[in-house]
């Protein structure tokens, strides 16, 4: 499988990336091992996750997804056999949280811990913290690559703005440089990306890899009008933010598309993604064995 660089790094990565929130969340540990061993099987190798996966859940902390992650590294011997993108900035618990030297070298021990590895392929910022002088973060960032603990590092939410000044910083004082980005896109969702900051993407080679790239389930087709929707907050967002004249029309050229390739729409709505200049990989995940084959074949079209 062709392999994508990425952003100036030395890294290279399939062109979609497996989305590890579903770890010790929606999937249980056996469920999450068997995914990424079919993912693995299918040829993926890049894997995004965060220290907050998944803080939100009753009962939880945070730290759940790394640490099955951890575990099935451990149990599988498979450490050289796939990248590993982790993120840290969001509360993580009292003073637990941001983007300051002292916290990000606390925060990356503790991810180093959970993922029973002693480095990360990429580690990135998993929002801006505007209480933190870039120059700190970066130079913070800079340190755990000089110590060897962090391969490259990127950002997440960023704005064009943000992402160009840190960029600058980087190179005023000769450090490492964020080399990607995590903005929200997909078919339905194209507004934060394309713009200002897909171009600045392009103009620095700074790599791409979206989330919410099938706009919270709503291109896999299961949100269709005149169905009964689960009473979850995810369902009622899609409803509020997709479930229109613009998003059921984008399924019906989907439709037409995915019955002319012989395809599924979820596979068609990766496939424009990672068809699209300066994109890297787009995160999709899944809960099943059968839902990550499928993932993949969007590699395929």
């Amino acid at each position: 499988m062709e392999k994508r660089t990425l952003g100036r790094s030395e890294i290279k990565v399939t062109p979609l990336c497996f989305g590890g929130n579903v770890f010790g969340w929606t999937t249980d540990e056996a469920t999450s091992f068997d995914i990424l061993d079919t993912f693995l099987e299918e040829g993926g190798d890049f894997i995004d996750t965060a220290d907050v996966y998944s803080r939100w859940a009753p009962g939880h902390q945070g730290g759940e997804s790394e640490t099955v992650m951890g575990r099935w590294l451990k149990n599988r011997n498979k450490r050289d056999k796939v990248i590993i993108a982790t993120k840290l900035g969001s509360p993580m618990g009292e003073n637990a949280k941001g983007l300051s030297r002292r916290y990000m070298m606390e925060a990356v021990e503790a991810s180093l811990r959970r993922l029973q590895t002693d480095y990360i392929d990429l580690y990135q910022a998993h929002i801006d913290d505007q209480d933190t002088a870039l120059e700190e973060t970066l130079a913070a960032f800079n340190e755990l690559i000089t110590q060897g603990k962090v391969r490259a590092i990127g950002a997440s939410n960023y704005t064009a703005g943000r992402l160009s000044e840190a960029l600058s910083v980087s190179k005023q004082h000769n450090e490492a440089r964020y080399e990607s980005i995590q903005p929200p896109y997909s078919l339905a969702n194209r507004s934060v990306y394309e713009g200002s900051l897909e171009e600045t993407c392009l103009k620095e080679d700074v790599g791409v890899i979206t989330y919410s790239s099938l706009a919270s389930g709503f291109l896999t087709g299961k949100y269709r009008a005149g169905t009964n929707l689960p009473g979850s907050p995810r369902a009622q967002g899609v409803q509020k933010n997709y479930m229109n004249k613009r998003g059921f029309a984008i399924l019906n050229e989907l439709d037409r598309i995915a019955t002319r390739y012989d395809a599924t729409i979820t596979q068609v709505a990766l496939a424009w993604i990672i068809a699209r200049p300066g994109i890297t990989a787009p995160i999709a995940s899944t809960t099943s064995i059968a839902q990550t084959r499928e993932l993949m074949g969007s590699l395929k079209l």
